[in-house]
């Protein structure tokens, strides 16, 4: 705890009287925009395997559930020690296989007993799908109640039969986009992306995932077309689509 209370000193010092003008206007609600962002930056820093930056946004990341926790110490609702504390003892409960007697005979076993002791521990919600965050990343969000929707049985059989979901799905996309109307369209749209996503997930592949890679790719070959057409004293502004096409299965073939 010595590093979190350096962490608790200097967030009280910018809080106190003598202390930063902007650090003292934040709020939770201000806070949490941060947070998301660092934590952001923080995924980028994992997936580009780069320990440094993983430690430098950890650090950050710490930082600000400081700053929070200690916003709510000032308002006599609850100290860092309190939050410490509850994540502990919830972990301890969820791991009765490491912390008690439970002897479980498979990982689906533990998953179970899980998922029983956070029921337990959460009686007030009437759905099953209670709990999943509404402002997680949309794909996520989709990954999350597919899952838990086939948690009890409500799922496809094999990844085939959401394929010709994703088919039926495609054909009456294509029909939205003859009435022209936006709502219907966007509507169709949606239920075809909910239909990628749950073809991933029998995968056992996360969409966040697959879509971030696809995304980095993208830039990568972007970026080379880029360099390219300044070799050639081009720019993309002047450069032709045929150009950018050309330049792009190049970027391909160096598997860029």
């Amino acid at each position: 705890m010595a590093d979190l209370s350096k962490l608790e000193e200097i967030v009280t010092a910018l809080r106190g009287e003598h202390g930063c003008p902007w650090d003292k206007k934040q709020t939770p609600q201000t806070l949490k925009n941060y947070l998301l962002e660092e934590v952001y930056e923080l995924v980028e820093a994992i997936e580009e395997d780069n320990p440094e930056a993983v430690k430098e946004e950890l650090g950050d990341v710490l930082f600000i559930l400081v700053f929070l926790a200690h916003i709510y110490k000032e308002r006599k609702q609850f100290e860092l020690k309190h939050a410490i504390a509850h994540g502990a003892a919830k972990m301890i409960r969820r791991h009765p296989h490491v912390f008690g007697d439970m002897h479980p005979d498979s990982i689906e076993e533990i998953h179970a007993k899980w998922q029983e002791i956070k029921s337990q521990e959460k009686p007030c919600r009437k759905s099953l799908l209670d709990g999943i965050p509404k402002n997680l990343p949309a794909l996520m969000l989709a990954y999350k109640i597919g899952k838990k929707a086939a948690k009890v049985g409500f799922d496809w059989e094999r990844v085939d039969d959401v394929l010709e979901k994703v088919a039926e799905e495609t054909e009456e996309f294509k029909s939205s986009l003859k009435t022209g109307e936006t709502e219907k369209i966007k509507e169709e749209l949606g239920d075809i992306l909910f239909s990628w996503v749950n073809v991933a997930r029998l995968l056992k592949i996360q969409p966040e995932d697959a879509l971030r890679q696809t995304i980095q790719k993208f830039k990568r070959r972007f970026q080379f077309i880029e360099a390219e057409l300044k070799k050639q004293k081009k720019s993309l502004e002047t450069a032709s689509l045929k150009d950018m096409d050309a330049l792009w299965e190049k970027a391909k073939e160096k598997r860029q």
